[in-house]
This record gives C-alpha cells, structure tokens and sequence, in this order.
C-alpha cells in the first residue's frame, strides 16, 4: 500500500485523533498553531503572556543535532516527497515536534526514549546509529515497529515510540501549509450563482428576460 496514502487514511481516521484532540485542550491549543515565533500579525490576537511563553519555549532546544536528525530521517519515511507535495521535513514537522516536546513536556521521555531505541536496534543490527546506515536497512528496522498487530518479541518499545512518531509526525504535516494543500482542503470558498436552474424556471412556467439575463446573473 503507498505510504502516503496510508498516513493519510490514518490521520483522516483513527490513528492520529489521540494526539489531534490532546493538542486541542484548551490549557494546550497553542501548541498546535505556534510552531515558530509569531510574526507581528500573528500576535494581534494573543495575550502578552502568551506571546512571551512561546518565545520561550522557541528560544529553548530540548534536542539535541543528533536527535533532529533522526527525527528527520524517520519524519521523511512516514511522509516522503512525492509527485503531490512535499516531504514532513520540508513542511518543518522536525520543528513542529521540537516545539510540541517543550510545550508538552510528557511527550519528552517517550520521544528521547524512543529515539535511544532506535539508535541501539540499528547499532545492534548494522553497527551503525539509525541515520548513518543505508535507507534499505532503516525500512528493515521501521518495518519491525510499524505494524502494532504483526509485533515481534523485543519489540514493543519500539513500536510504542513509532506509533507517537507516525502520530506526530502526521499532525504535524497535515496541519502545515504543505499538508493542507496535500488533502485538497480550500477553507470556505464563495459560490458563483448562475440564477434559478433551467428546468425549475419551466416547471413553474417562467423565465428570465434578457435584461435579466445580462445585468443580473451574468458573470462576464
């Protein structure tokens, strides 16, 4: 099945909602939409207090370069660049997640624990961290923990980290700009009335006269 149908199925359905709705609470809803720091506009309508504590945390780093660049790497194999859009990274979902781990702190220890994991299974299998070893023994590993029903022994906290990654991972790519546009989503989008349908205006035996025609319901 292609991935990125899959993600899509998944956000749209059931495997993303755990986190959508925990980052929609209301001591949490910030978390979602202030992934860097606001702009002047973006802040016309936040509180100063509010304002001040995202700088904060934008101005903090929890990860380390080693870590963002797993989360990248792994960020790109559940959503890759296709012919349609962009990959998670270059929707930034690497930052999303850096900033949701601050501004969630219970997603720290899960994360820094899973990322650990990661590194020791691809040591343990190749003798190489998780970003140095080639793209086809990383599929070996993902492919171990990215199926909770097909788990092998050894492998559960392995999978319990891929499922928060594919979850965050997808909230944050299809809450972005890029992953938006992925979906097809065009917001309220104002309709063009072209007048009464044909068929209703003979059914009650009337019709629109040629002035009507030209000044009213004519968009040329």
């Amino acid at each position: 099945m292609d991935r990125r149908k899959s993600i899509k199925a998944l956000i749209i359905g059931t495997a993303a909602t755990g986190v959508m709705i925990d980052a929609c609470k209301p001591e949490d809803k910030k978390a979602a939409d202030d992934t860097k720091p606001a702009s002047s506009e973006a802040e016309a309508d936040r509180m100063k207090e509010e304002i001040a504590f995202n700088k904060k945390l934008n101005a903090e780093l929890f990860f380390t370069k080693e870590e963002m660049a797993t989360i990248t790497v792994l960020a790109d194999i559940i959503i890759p660049k296709d012919a349609v859009s962009g990959s998670a990274s270059d929707a930034k979902v690497p930052d999303f997640i850096e900033f949701i781990v601050k501004d969630m702190p219970h997603y720290q220890t899960p994360m820094r624990g899973g990322l650990r994991w990661l590194d020791m299974e691809s040591l343990k299998r190749f003798e190489k961290s998780f970003v140095s070893v080639t793209p086809e023994q990383r599929i070996q590993i993902v492919d171990d923990i990215a199926y909770p029903n097909k788990v092998k022994p050894g492998m559960k906290q392995g999978v319990s980290f891929f499922n928060l990654m594919r979850n965050l991972t997808s909230t944050g790519f299809y809450t972005s700009e890029i992953g938006v546009k992925d979906v097809g989503y065009k917001g309220n989008v104002p309709n063009l009335w072209n007048g009464v349908p044909d068929d209703i205006l003979k059914q009650y035996g009337l019709a629109y006269s040629e002035k009507e025609l030209k000044e009213c319901i004519s968009y040329e």
